[in-house]
């Protein structure tokens, strides 16, 4: 009897040990005082801060390139080469004609020298006059010819001014033409996309390329009932999904007056303590914006939280207890009802867990 009584024992021990070593362990996190605060959530985008596309206001052929799609350029670097050979010749006969324009009217006018003579004229019968060998109306007659030849000289200078003028005007929009026909970086920046390749015909106005600057804007989408407790220098934290879970301290820099009209929510810009080589535009988060803050007695990691509901482990066994929330951060939770300072809560993987279950636990950071 002693032996069954015995063996008994032993089977009861050997259960006990089995079912402890079986019950799951459930990492836990006391709940504990601390500053509650209260953080308006936003959705977080990176773009660049501005972007162009790059236009050739020529047409012509493309002969040289250093346009590479992720290649970083500086302002003034040359981009794009358009084949310039039809131009230059242009220039070249046009400075040959302005020079022979200039050759000409510096040899002197057939006219000026017609000039000349009839004022000579007019002196020799206007000498005559005085001494009655000539009539006074023949003389009338010759200063009215004087006259004439000044006014045709006076329009020949006119339109010799005007023939070098055109020339020089024709000269500077084919020399700025020429210019144009390299193609240099605007800004400093990024090209994010590539149109126009060596050997391409491109027309004027094309696009060759989208370049973006270097600098880069953090935006937050914030819901209209969040935003006028927004105000510029307001702490905030960051979280971008393409990081992890790692925070990134930042502050509210800019404020859009106006909201998005196809979501109705508003814009802030993020000054966010992270390297800029990190910030590629695209990357998408989420961020809390501090609108206040307080000592409270009660913080949990927000993780814990189940819509109004906590799991808290009690001898061994998991509880699910309601509680009333206060202030909410991206990464804590202040509970006013429903928890006090040490109670034990589930804070990973609560979907595993039921009312009642027996657990193990391990404790963990609350970060």
């Amino acid at each position: 009897m002693k032996k069954i009584l015995f063996a008994l024992a032993l089977l009861i021990a050997a259960a006990v040990a089995t079912s402890l070593l079986l019950r799951p362990v459930a990492k836990v996190v006391a709940a504990a005082p601390g500053l509650a605060i209260k953080a308006v959530p936003g959705s977080v985008t990176v773009r660049a801060e501005f972007e162009m596309e790059l236009k050739s206001e020529q047409s012509g052929r493309v002969v040289e390139s250093t346009l590479d799609q992720g290649a970083h350029v500086k302002q003034g670097d040359v981009l794009i080469q358009i084949d310039p050979g039809d131009l230059k010749l242009d220039i070249e006969h046009i400075e040959s004609d302005y020079e022979a324009a200039k050759a000409r009217i510096a040899v002197g006018s057939a006219v000026k020298l017609e000039l000349l003579t009839a004022q000579d004229n007019f002196k020799n019968y206007e000498r005559l006059a005085k001494g009655g060998s000539y009539a006074l109306a023949d003389l009338e007659k010759q200063r009215r010819a004087v006259e004439a030849i000044q006014q045709r000289v006076a329009l020949e200078e006119v339109n010799n001014k005007s023939l070098l003028e055109g020339y020089e005007n024709t000269l500077k929009v084919r020399r700025r033409a020429l210019d144009k026909m390299t193609i240099r970086a605007p800004f400093d920046g990024i090209v994010s996309v590539v149109y126009a390749r060596p050997g391409a015909l491109i027309s004027g106005g094309a696009p060759i390329a989208l370049l973006i600057s270097t600098s880069r804007t953090v935006e937050v989408r914030i819901s209209e009932e969040y935003f006028s407790g927004i105000k510029l220098g307001q702490k905030a934290s960051v979280r971008f999904l393409g990081y992890g879970d790692q925070l990134y301290p930042a502050t509210v820099e800019k404020l859009l007056p106006t909201a998005d009209p196809d979501t109705q929510r508003y814009i802030a810009h993020l000054k966010v303590d992270i390297p800029v080589e990190k910030l590629t535009p695209g990357l998408t988060g989420e961020a809390t914006i501090v609108v206040d803050e307080r000592q409270a007695q009660t913080i949990i990691p927000r993780r814990a939280l189940q819509g109004r509901t906590v799991l808290v482990v009690e001898d061994g066994r998991v509880r699910q207890r309601e509680v009333e929330v206060g202030f909410v951060s991206l990464t804590a939770v202040e509970v006013l009802k429903g928890l006090k300072s040490g109670d034990l809560v589930i804070v990973e993987d609560l979907d595993l867990y039921r009312d009642g279950q027996r657990v193990k636990t391990v404790t963990v950071s609350a970060d």
